[in-house]
């Protein structure tokens, strides 16, 4: 047990829950689709976190693992890109693109429960798919770059454009602001897997971490006009 393996994620969870509430909390006033969105996706964050917590706790859980692995390394990007997706594409594709991901998340969902696997035998001092779906036939871990190409391009691409637009215009400094956090925090995750796959002890908790903080305040920060509307940039 250590604090990165253990209270860390936890941390990042209860980063992420809060997070949530602050997002829904806003669409109950503001509404929009893309609200909703991004609180079920931090909630699917929180789970991650809190799921990786209890492994540094207690040890291998078959539930948890599944519960980890469909809604921290599946759907938690994917839901966040949809969000980003529904705030700045055209009504008709984002309803084409949520329901084709609405399909996809639960396929994948009973796909994950429905799998069957075991207790690896090499001990894990984090959560890992490689050591427990086989490298060879369609695991589950197969599904995972197509949900995480997908949200990494909706919720950083959909981010970065926003901060340009409003940087171009000379508009809105505090949502140039946010939507670069946001961006930064969005990719934290995705180099924190890629170093642990690499064998890097520790690096996807602490990228979690990271990001969740990154994308908590650009929220805040894009949701919380400066002193003025309009900034020389």
């Amino acid at each position: 047990m250590s604090f990165v393996n253990t209270y860390l994620p936890l941390l990042s969870s209860l980063i992420s829950f809060i997070f949530a509430i602050f997002v829904f909390k806003r669409y109950s006033v503001k509404k929009g689709n893309h609200l909703l969105l991004w609180g079920i996706g931090m909630v699917f964050y929180g789970i991650g976190g809190l799921t990786e917590g209890l492994f540094g706790l207690n040890g291998w859980s078959t539930l948890g693992f599944k519960l980890w692995y469909l809604f921290g390394a599946i759907l938690v990007a994917a839901w966040l890109g949809q969000g980003t997706i529904y705030l700045l594409a055209k009504k008709k594709t984002a309803k084409i693109s949520m329901i084709i991901l609405l399909v996809l998340s639960i396929l994948a969902a009973v796909y994950v429960f429905s799998y069957d696997i075991s207790e690896p035998t090499v001990v894990m001092e984090e959560l890992s798919g490689k050591l427990v779906y086989p490298d060879d036939g369609f695991s589950p871990r197969k599904t995972t770059p197509f949900f995480n190409i997908f949200g990494t391009l909706g919720l950083v691409g959909g981010a970065v454009y926003s901060a340009w637009i409003f940087f171009r215009k000379r508009v809105f400094l505090h949502r140039v602001l946010g939507n670069v956090l946001i961006a930064l925090g969005g990719l934290f995750p995705a180099f924190g897997g890629s170093f642990s796959r690499l064998g890097i002890d520790g690096a996807l908790y602490i990228s979690e971490f990271i990001g969740a903080v990154l994308m908590f305040i650009g929220f805040w920060r894009a949701t919380t006009p400066m002193d003025s509307d309009k900034a020389e940039i």
